[in-house]
């Protein structure tokens, strides 16, 4: 009996899970036992169906590339895809009364009668919205060896979760809601004291709009010069893309300094672009500048200017100023409240404070940590003194 799937074009690359592949031989006479291990091995026992789209929705092929470039793909194309369709769902139906799973239902956007040419038509609607492959599946990237590779599992951090500093959030959040928009945007760099919150605003962005079409792509300064690369990868992709560079600092005759500033002046297009550079750094000016520079210029003031210039490049800047021992202290007794902390207030204020000395400093990231201390202690039932 012939394998289905070595019939299928557009979809071809589905034969490279495990799990479509030991079907696929099942349906054509080859090992049941095989299919039912790999079945039982990924947990699809009571919802194959919902499997078997899901691989569908995120496969990779020139049908999905299309439709989310916002092109119209060509009838045959749409034909060959279709056909796909329609040979996987035959094949599904085949097992429709075995009694070793259950075969469920299939997910949106796939019709529910398993029809192969509405299907192919809900799905153009939602690649040109949602994009394709791996961009439906992660929210968050990494770039290395030329390739994006997906973060499994990210800070699940959300804007309430982090406390105070209402307008350096706002502000973000309105720059993000125009790139969102199509509205003109800015690059941003967050810049302030450790532990300020600057990379777990960002994250908490990614969180909160990531189902309205927003991605984020962490890359090294020593990955800089691959800026180029990346927009060449995400081109044709109709989501937003965050390029985020964490904890940046360079010095000054690096040669990454000259990229970064020709991809800050090449992303700001009225909107029109779907990438945004974010930059974190402890400094306000990116580029280490010392007084043997200065000293060593024949002109100092056009060598101060040239340090400066990238830091200037960025189109929005947002300060994450330390926190004093007040905001320090209104941190912490929100978050405690959040965590329905027992212990009396005046007390946990005096613990705090021995925390912020022990440790080295007031910040939201210390808050954070000595919540989370009092909050472990009570739960133990030990005393929260230390």
């Amino acid at each position: 009996m012939n394998n289905f799937a070595d019939k299928l074009t557009v979809l071809r690359r589905l034969s490279g899970d495990r799990l479509f592949a030991s079907f696929a031989d099942a349906c054509a006479g080859g090992s049941l036992e095989k299919f039912y291990f790999e079945l039982y091995d990924c947990g699809a026992e009571n919802d194959f169906l919902e499997r078997l789209c899901a691989l569908i929705l995120t496969d990779d092929n020139a049908f999905a590339r299309t439709c989310a470039r916002g092109d119209t793909p060509s009838a045959y194309l749409t034909d060959a895809f279709s056909s796909d369709l329609g040979a996987i769902f035959a094949a599904a139906e085949e097992f429709e009364n075995d009694e070793h799973f259950n075969l469920g239902n299939v997910i949106p956007p796939f019709d529910g009668d398993m029809d192969s040419d509405r299907c192919t038509d809900n799905l153009s609607e939602f690649y040109a919205a949602h994009g394709y492959g791996q961009f439906i599946t992660y929210k968050a990237f990494s770039y290395r060896d030329r390739k994006l590779a997906p973060i499994a599992q990210i800070s699940p951090v959300t804007l309430e979760e982090l406390k105070d500093y209402r307008d350096e959030k706002e502000r973000i959040n309105e720059n993000i809601l125009n790139f969102l928009g199509g509205l003109p945007y800015a690059n941003m760099l967050l810049y302030g004291d450790r532990g300020t919150g600057k990379s777990s605003t960002v994250h908490a962005m990614l969180n909160k709009y990531c189902d309205d079409g927003l991605r984020l792509i962490e890359l090294s300064k020593e990955n800089i010069l691959c800026v180029p690369d990346i927009r060449q990868l995400i081109a044709d992709n109709p989501l937003k893309f965050i390029i985020f560079i964490d904890d940046l600092s360079l010095g000054e005759y690096d040669d990454k300094v000259s990229s970064l500033k020709a991809a800050l002046e090449g992303t700001v297009s009225g909107g029109c672009d779907n990438i945004m550079i974010v930059a974190t750094s402890n400094r306000r000016h990116i580029v280490k500048e010392s007084f043997s520079d200065r000293e060593n210029s024949v002109h100092p003031a056009d060598s101060m200017a040239e340090q400066l210039s990238l830091s200037d490049r960025f189109g929005l800047t947002v300060m994450f100023s330390s926190t004093d021992k007040a905001q320090y202290l209104s941190i912490v007794t929100q978050l405690a409240d959040d965590a329905n902390i027992a212990c009396d207030r005046q007390k946990l204020a005096a613990l705090a404070e021995r925390w912020a000395l022990i440790k080295g400093g007031r910040s939201p990231r210390r808050a954070r940590q000595f919540v989370d201390f009092i909050y472990a202690r009570e739960q133990r039932g030990i005393d929260v003194d230390f």
